[in-house]
């Protein structure tokens, strides 16, 4: 049961995630090919990246739903382009949706295979994280991961608050929703109150223009 609660968590993430990219690449103007590319690279790139540090199987390489599924997120998006590609909100929904179920997969993935929680905090970071590095690289944006704006950190958070809940004696599905929904109501807070962290600054002020 608790395998099939993580497969059905992993798909609706996948969905999420691929579909963020594949809006982003709808507003580039990239063709379909490059859309589901782009699509694909954003739900698989934070699991391809933990499986790899892990030493286990690359997870989408052992079933062709991942590319069934980037299919259909890739449909989805063409049939609803008009609302999805327009609004911004939209793209930030989905983001915020992939990057919490996928922190909770690449944790419990991490735990699985015997690793202490501290280390499964970082692979849940990265499994969340690194697919929307990659996606923002390829379309030639600063990588949402190294801004101000409040998402690695949501991350952590999510883990955190996770690993609290272990150590309380709580269920894994109460562990694993209770990391999603914090993760998810960060990102809320982050849009909608504009939270931000520091910014490390040289300290050197901008040479006048000549």
């Amino acid at each position: 049961m608790e395998l099939s609660f993580i497969f059905i968590i992993e798909i609706i993430g996948t969905i999420a995630f691929a579909i963020s990219g594949i809006r982003l690449a709808a507003f580039k103007k990239f063709d379909l090919f490059g859309a589901y590319t782009i699509g694909m690279v954003t739900a698989t790139g934070g699991g391809t990246l933990r499986d790899l540090m892990l030493n286990l199987p690359v997870f989408w390489l052992q079933t062709p739903v991942y590319l069934a599924v980037t299919a259909i997120s890739l449909a989805i998006v063409i049939i609803f382009r008009r609302i999805l590609v327009s609004h911004n909100r939209i793209l930030f929904t989905f983001d915020a949706i992939g990057l919490a179920l996928f922190v909770v997969i690449g944790m419990q993935k991490t735990l699985e295979v015997g690793y202490p929680m501290w280390a499964a905090i970082v692979m849940g970071t990265i499994t969340g994280s690194f697919g929307g590095v990659v996606r923002d690289i390829l379309i030639n944006e600063e990588p949402l991961f190294f801004r101000k704006d409040i998402y690695a950190t949501a991350c952590i958070a999510g883990g955190l608050l996770y690993w609290l809940l272990a150590a309380l004696g709580a269920s894994v599905v109460v562990q694993q929703l209770s990391c999603a929904i914090l993760v998810i109501v960060i990102r809320v807070c982050t849009l909608c109150f504009n939270w931000t962290l520091p910014v490390l600054s040289s300290g050197i002020s901008p040479s006048p223009k000549k």
